[in-house]
């Protein structure tokens, strides 16, 4: 069956937000679901998107395994929330706030995760087995790249294993971990001595959460032991929606009036839960106002996340609540004593970054000149930032782009830049002309060149001096690396960003001021991104490297294990 997604909404305002890059604007008074609607149905033939224009009624509320609320009402909240609760409806809610945001997921008081670990189940080899209660293995694995290989409560199983064959086949027993070469596992004191041989391995455990409704009171709040901080913004969040239900709008950009109200409502709600962090509060409100496409992309990202655990039931959901926050950027100079003049909003699509950042500090972006290398994953999600930004959209601003890769069937499911029409043109044209379409201002220019030595002829030194910045979306350390020791030399500013399955990193490097990037390692030479390999293998090269990985782990890497334990 299709995935069916639907979308409820108000309309398009009389300026296209900064947030919806699904917007253009032709869009303008129309209502956002359907205008919305239109663009989502192109990412992807496979799955169903309708719009809802209607009420969320319960009878359409019933139909569906998940439900996230955005931009809605606390009063919306506790009234869906509770139905989702009552229903076993995964229930989720996101929202972003100026330079804050908040999640919070209800998949009821008994939603089981089928497969909690993130890698593969471990084993390892058997060295020795004692006879006693408890009984103790000592095997020959090592610690991986996450730490030791078994924990403790985990459960795991016995094959191979001469002499104490009454542990082959037997059910999954409980470890508890001495080192990290030994465990202790039940009662062998009844078995035969061990000889020799064997592998002990890691069972996958299911996993029970049990989540409370939002309506509850002690879901109210974020749990014992979280940052004082977060407790501050989660009764900023409540607070604000006090606010707007008693003005009917929210507080003005940098008014220290409205500030010291939003102040006072989070006081008499954090009354009897606890210290405030009053300063939380008071920047929180100042900026509140405001909407940031990157906070939105960070909360919007983690929100999708958990959905696909909902439906999937693999990875632990989060425990009910998440903040995140970047208030720190309001202690920046010139950001700091900003004033409400220089913060109220002037009818463009910037209104809700000038209300964070001012108006002079938008005018400045228009002016960047930057270079994003690769145009990949993190490559379109760095060009419709920009573009939403307003990076380089002013009359002597310049965006340049350059990957020298054409669009393939397996990157539509990540880079949501390209259509099934783009397939084999060039990366770099088709993301320019997306960028213009969400930003017609923005000067947006696409190259196909790779930045390496073979091109140190295109990309001089002259060329670096003259960019404000460099964005890396490369997926080789090596390629990183040379654009880093560039930027170096230019001293031209850098972003340098990477993912590796679920993890990613993102790092800052500003000559003279930070420290030159250092990446944790280096892959073997010839090495091809591993989702490529295991979802999208599609050249004799892929599968040669495929079988490689899989020779090693069957052959090589235990092989080295035990000569690692042995010396």
């Amino acid at each position: 069956t299709p995935l069916r997604a639907a979308l409820q909404t108000h309309r398009v305002p009389h300026h296209v937000s900064i947030l919806q890059f699904l917007l253009k604007e032709s869009d303008l008074g129309q209502n956002r679901a359907n205008a919305s609607q239109r663009a989502l149905a192109e990412l992807n033939p496979h799955v169903v998107v309708k719009a809802h224009t209607g009420e969320l009624s319960e009878a359409f509320l019933a139909s569906f395994k998940v439900v996230v609320l955005t931009e809605s009402p606390l009063e919306e909240q506790l009234r869906v929330g509770d139905f989702c609760h009552a229903r076993g409806i995964c229930f989720i809610v996101a929202d972003t706030k100026g330079l804050a945001g908040q999640l919070f997921c209800d998949f009821g008081e008994h939603f089981v995760v089928d497969d909690p670990a993130e890698g593969d189940p471990v084993s390892a080899a058997v060295e020795h087995i004692s006879q006693g209660n408890p009984g103790v293995v000592t095997h020959m694995g090592i610690e991986n790249s996450h730490g030791q290989l078994f924990h403790d409560g985990d459960l795991v199983t016995f094959s191979g294993v001469q002499g104490m064959t009454e542990l082959n086949g037997q059910k999954p027993v409980p470890v508890h971990v001495l080192d990290a070469f030994r465990l202790e596992i039940s009662d062998t004191s009844s078995f035969s001595p061990y000889r020799c041989g064997g592998l002990v391995s890691q069972v996958q455990q299911r996993q029970q959460c049990s989540h409370v409704s939002p309506s509850r009171p002690h879901s109210a709040a974020p749990r014992a032991g979280v940052l004082l901080c977060h407790a501050g913004l989660h009764a900023a969040f409540q607070a604000l929606h006090a606010f707007r239900r008693e003005w009917e709008r929210l507080p003005r950009p940098r008014a220290p009036a409205d500030a010291e109200l939003l102040l006072e409502l989070a006081r008499s709600l954090r009354a009897q839960q606890g210290p405030l962090d009053e300063d939380i509060v008071r920047a929180f409100a100042t900026v509140s106002a405001g909407d940031l496409c990157p906070v939105a992309a960070v909360v919007g990202a983690l929100a999708a996340q958990e959905v696909l655990k909902a439906i999937t039931r693999k990875f632990v959901p989060l425990d009910q609540w998440l903040y995140f926050d970047a208030l720190e950027c309001l202690a920046l100079a010139g950001a700091a004593q900003l004033t409400e003049a220089e913060c109220a909003p002037r009818g463009s699509r910037y209104d809700g970054q000038i209300a964070v950042f001012g108006a002079n500090f938008q005018e400045m972006l228009g002016h960047q000149k930057y270079l994003v290398v690769g145009a990949g994953a993190i490559g379109c999600e760095l060009l419709k930032n920009f573009a939403m930004m307003g990076l380089a959209a002013g009359p002597d601003g310049e965006l340049i782009v350059t990957d020298m890769d054409t669009v393939a069937l397996s990157n539509l499911h990540r880079q949501f830049l390209y259509r099934s029409a783009d397939i084999s043109e060039p990366k770099s044209v088709v993301a320019a002309a997306a960028v213009q379409r969400m930003n017609p201002d923005v000067r947006v220019t696409a190259h196909q060149n790779q930045v390496g030595p073979a091109t140190e002829m295109l990309y001089k030194d002259n060329f670096f001096w003259r960019l404000d910045g460099v964005a890396s979306a490369l997926d080789t350390i090596e390629a990183r690396a040379y654009l880093e020791r560039r930027c170096l030399r230019c001293r031209t500013p850098l972003l340098d960003s990477g993912t590796e399955g679920t993890r990613g990193n993102v790092l800052a490097m500003v000559p003279s001021l930070t420290e030159p990037l250092r990446p944790a390692s280096a892959p073997r030479d010839g090495a091809f991104p591993m989702c490529t390999l295991r979802h999208f293998p599609r050249t004799i090269q892929h599968t040669l490297q495929w079988a490689r990985d899989e020779f090693e782990g069957l052959f090589q890497l235990p092989a080295e294990q035990v000569n690692q334990f042995m010396e």
